[in-house]
């Protein structure tokens, strides 16, 4: 047998050999370089998404909420996400097709204002389990959980009855995603009653499925079922029961509606977890952090040092000497008076022969503190799809600049508030009009027979906060124009300058225009 030198050689060479057959060849110049010095001391490997994703989201939401709870430019992002998707929470309006459906323009009107109404009485009333939140603040903890822990999940329920106030029985239990992870070695379940435990994040299941992070699959990949811990894997609070996992189907298959409305971003095929907002500038925002404490503490330390004493020669005097009131400084000879000197207001000192005084300038923060931090800011903005100017709440440049960082930002926060509405708000309507129409408070044919049907009542939009405004009137006669040339509709542009109804404005100046012309009489002017 060969020395384990002489393998490892034959190894290299090997290896070698294919680097060369493939050289000088597509990438081979540039980015996949093997031979470039700028590229020798690049190691870089990547696996599957479960392997790249999955066995790091445990320290990535650490890290990702540390960061959040800390302050500075990762407080901001996920406020300003928070801020500019929810708002004080998206608002339901239906968008009835009342031609398919084969309903007058009045009647899908009058169905539309009936369903906003009941639905407004399920959402303002504690619809979750905990019986804390409404339906507005559970979408800010599912958006925030999203960006903080890269996921997050609602089970749905419902209680034994409704309650005074809330007709209906649906209930929405938030999950943080802590608890959504693979069981434990030595846990045995019905289900399952013997698992083969690869990988610590990963369980091959006996009938060819598996977990992964908790979420488990069948042979063909797709999602069948989520796991659930009853407390949090790493809590240290003394519960006093022992860890424990239950299975939940993705969807109750008899009514079709699902079980568990997971909110997830992926970017890649086959991952089922997400990853944190702030993940790819964890590093980046710990190093500014570290940056600014480290020139707070270092202009702390400066401001002590306020003045020196310079003799020409050695002395044991103490340099400075206790402020001491005007009211109670007695006459003393200058010749006991110039060893001791004082600091305060209108203090005045005498310095003997060979004495002098020099003031320090520690010159912090760093001249080129601000610059540097604006950089930084720049590039994290950059990889969080925020300009920094909107990242930062600073409008210094020109009308021009500022709005086009704000339409730059607003572009990201649409497509996030449509993605969000259609992951999480639109499957807890979908969900509440399945009850709101088996128990009959509310009419829709065909809605259990006809999956098309079932799709046209359930249509819907989702109203969020509006952007701001850097010059108003020229936002308001930009929109005028595009309404005019059919660009646009008042509708559409009222719920885009303002966030308001345009049906209710429209009734709510009918009925003020008509109060005012009683009120100044017929021949008064409005």
């Amino acid at each position: 047998m060969a020395p384990v030198w002489a393998l490892k050689r034959e190894r290299a060479r090997l290896t070698m050999d294919m680097v060369r057959r493939f050289t000088n060849s597509g990438y081979s110049h540039s980015g996949a370089s093997r031979t470039k010095k700028s590229m020798q001391g690049w190691i870089s490997t990547s696996r599957s998404p479960q392997e790249d994703v999955g066995y790091n989201l445990p320290l990535l939401r650490e890290r990702s909420r540390d960061l959040f709870m800390s302050g500075g430019i990762g407080t901001s992002a996920i406020k300003k996400n928070q801020s500019n998707i929810l708002g004080a929470g998206l608002e339901l309006k239906c968008r009835l097709n009342y031609e398919r459906l084969d309903l007058t323009e009045q009647q899908a009107k009058d169905w539309e204002d009936r369903t906003e109404f009941e639905f407004k009485l399920w959402a303002e009333s504690k619809i979750d389990h905990t019986g804390l939140n409404d339906f507005y603040d559970a979408q800010r903890i599912m958006l925030t959980g999203w960006l903080l822990n890269g996921d997050s999940l609602a089970l749905i329920k419902f209680a034994d009855r409704p309650d005074g106030k809330n007709p209906y029985r649906l209930r929405l239990h938030l999950i943080e995603a802590d608890r959504l992870s693979t069981p434990q070695q030595g846990v045995v379940f019905s289900q399952f009653p013997a698992f083969d435990f690869a990988a610590p994040d990963y369980v091959a299941l006996p009938n060819g499925g598996a977990i992964m992070s908790g979420v488990e699959v069948d042979t063909s990949g797709q999602v069948v079922a989520f796991w659930i811990a009853n407390q949090y894997p790493n809590s240290l609070l003394p519960t006093g029961k022992p860890l424990e996992w239950q299975r939940v189907p993705a969807r109750n298959t008899a009514v079709d509606i699902p079980n568990v409305i997971f909110v997830a971003d992926p970017d890649r095929a086959e991952q089922y977890r997400g990853v944190p907002y702030l993940a790819p500038v964890i590093e980046q925002i710990k190093q500014m952090t570290r940056y600014t404490e480290a020139e707070i503490t270092a202009a702390i330390i400066n401001s002590f040092f306020t003045a020196f004493i310079k003799v020409n020669g050695p002395t044991n005097e103490p340099p400075f000497g206790d402020s001491i009131p005007e009211e109670q400084q007695a006459p003393i000879p200058l010749s006991e008076r110039i060893h001791s000197y004082e600091l305060g207001p209108g203090t005045i000192n005498a310095l003997d022969v060979g004495e002098d005084v020099v003031f320090s300038d520690p010159k912090r923060p760093h001249s080129g503190f601000e610059a540097f931090m604006r950089a930084m800011a720049q590039l994290a903005g950059a990889s969080l799809d925020i300009p920094y100017e909107v990242l930062l709440s600073v409008f210094n440049s020109s009308y021009s600049a500022s709005r086009a960082a704000l339409l730059q930002a607003w572009r990201a926060f649409r497509d996030r508030r449509k993605w969000f509405a259609k992951d999480f708000c639109q499957q807890v309507y979908e969900t509440w009009l399945f009850e709101a129409v088996a128990t009959g408070r509310i009419q829709a044919p065909g809605f259990f027979t006809d999956p098309a049907r079932r799709k046209l009542w359930c249509s819907a939009d989702w109203v969020g906060p509006a952007p701001p405004q850097i010059d108003p009137t020229k936002e308001v006669e930009a929109a005028a124009k595009r309404v005019k040339e059919g660009f646009s509709t008042r509708e559409r542009e009222t719920a885009e300058l303002t966030g308001m109804n345009y049906d209710d404005n429209v009734r709510i100046l009918r009925r003020e225009n008509e109060q005012l012309k009683q009120a100044l009489g017929e021949g008064g002017e409005i």
